[in-house]
């Protein structure tokens, strides 16, 4: 082999190995933080045990997605290291679609529902306090609130029905007394 090409083959597999290993550390670090956000999410409340059971295999068969691509990019540095010409991108669309695959099986089980229910709910309770905090700071310093400008609104409404009803009364009035 020549010192040329095997200067460009050396080349290549250094990015391979580069890119290989960029793909291995996001891996594992998305596989961490799915991790830590799934179990995060039970602090509170444990799921039941059918939700538990379900969440654990949707991790498991994501667990096999994730080992399916190191198999696959073993597969691809070998046939590189053989000679085949390989793109350094092909490594990055093997994880990112064994990253779609894998958040897939987590996403699809009960566990993850419930996770994603309780968090909604965390998260409007967190937005009342806000919208009551805000409402309580804009009547402090004398700036209308909502609740302020839904008031006048309402009153708005009763006295326009009130005003109907006043109209109505008179234009009953006047036919009576042009009719007399």
């Amino acid at each position: 082999m020549s010192n040329q090409r095997q200067d460009d083959w050396s080349e290549l597999f250094g990015q391979m190995n580069d890119v290989v290993a960029d793909s291995i550390e996001q891996n594992l670090e998305a596989q961490n933080a799915l991790m830590e956000s799934w179990t995060g999410s039970f602090e509170d409340s444990m799921p039941d045990e059918d939700a538990m059971e379900d969440g654990m295999e949707g991790y498991m068969q994501a667990y096999e997605v994730w080992m399916d691509a190191a198999e696959e990019m073993f597969e691809r540095t070998s046939d590189a290291a053989q000679g085949e010409d390989v793109e350094a991108e092909e490594f990055r669309d093997i994880w990112l679609r064994s990253a779609n695959e894998a958040f897939s099986e987590v996403m699809s089980t009960s566990a993850f529902a419930a996770a994603n229910g309780q968090m909604v709910e965390q998260i409007m309770e967190m937005q009342q306090e806000v919208d009551e905090m805000t409402q309580d700071t804009l009547a402090q310093i004398g700036i209308a609130t909502r609740d302020d400008v839904d008031e006048v609104g309402e009153r708005l409404i009763e006295l326009e029905r009130r005003q109907h009803a006043v109209e109505d009364k008179l234009d009953r009035l006047i036919d009576a007394v042009e009719n007399q």
